[in-house]
């Protein structure tokens, strides 16, 4: 019986892990460049007693969440610091506490000392992984290989002069990515990122939403309240089996 208990206690923990991806999807669906959370992929995992396998197994997770690589859709804003990648790549940021990180997150903003940061207060990063700062300008344009020209507000002549480079990677298939805790993708069990190349197609005026479908998570939710109902159904099962099975060995009254 106890089996029974313990098979429903694990498919009641499994649907709420898929619950919690499922709630963070929703949370973030208006985040430009957001990565959507995918279920994580598990296996199964048998006891073991006196050096041997029982019967009773446990469905586990195995490693880190992945997330889709989908792309979001892209909006034209016409704004000169909204840019977005087109396709597959990254831009190189470093979030306010952690190490160098990957975001398709391209609302930026010029701060009061010059860094240039993205919605979330992430420093954007040039090819030499520091911080881009740019100088009070007139005008800036994004080249489709995030070269930063801006025409300087105290330059006479009004040339426009390179200012710094968005660096940006496409990584390669065989690279392990995962989301950390703050939503910034890094490489997965510690491994280090790649390097910048340069060769995400930068747009600007442009900005990328989530790759998250409402729709699609809405009856996801459905779908896993349904399981969550069925698991409570069959652990009233196992009482109610468990109790008429303690009755029927009492000991006759009387």
């Amino acid at each position: 019986m106890d089996r029974m208990i313990y098979t429903a206690l694990n498919a009641l923990r499994v649907n709420r892990d898929a619950q919690v991806a499922q709630a963070q999807n929703l949370a973030n669906q208006t985040v430009p460049g957001f990565r959507r959370d995918l279920p994580n992929e598990g296996a199964s995992k048998f006891l073991t007693a006196m050096d041997s396998a029982t019967t009773r197994a446990f469905q586990l997770e195995t490693g880190p969440a992945p997330f889709s690589e989908m792309q979001g859709a892209l909006t034209r804003t016409d704004e000169e610091l909204d840019v977005a990648i087109s396709g597959d790549g990254y831009f190189f940021v470093q979030p306010a506490s952690g190490e160098p990180a990957l975001s398709r997150r391209g609302d930026l903003r010029r701060d009061v000392d010059g860094t240039l940061r993205d919605g979330a207060g992430a420093a954007m990063l040039g090819p030499d992984m520091a911080p881009i700062t740019l100088p009070a300008y007139r005008d800036i344009r994004i080249t489709d290989i995030g070269e930063i020209y801006i025409r300087p507000v105290d330059e006479p002549g009004g040339e426009a002069v390179l200012a710094g480079v968005l660096a940006t990677v496409i990584p390669p298939e065989d690279a392990k990515l995962t989301k950390g805790a703050d939503g910034h993708v890094r490489g997965a069990e510690g491994t280090a990122l790649p390097p910048p190349d340069q060769r995400g197609a930068v747009l600007q005026g442009t900005l990328e939403g989530s790759n998250v479908n409402p729709v699609e998570e809405l009856l996801g939710t459905m779908e896993l309240q349904r399981r969550f109902e069925m698991g409570m159904r069959m652990m009233l099962a196992a009482r109610e089996i468990d109790e008429s099975g303690a009755r029927v060995m009492q000991a006759p009254e009387g």
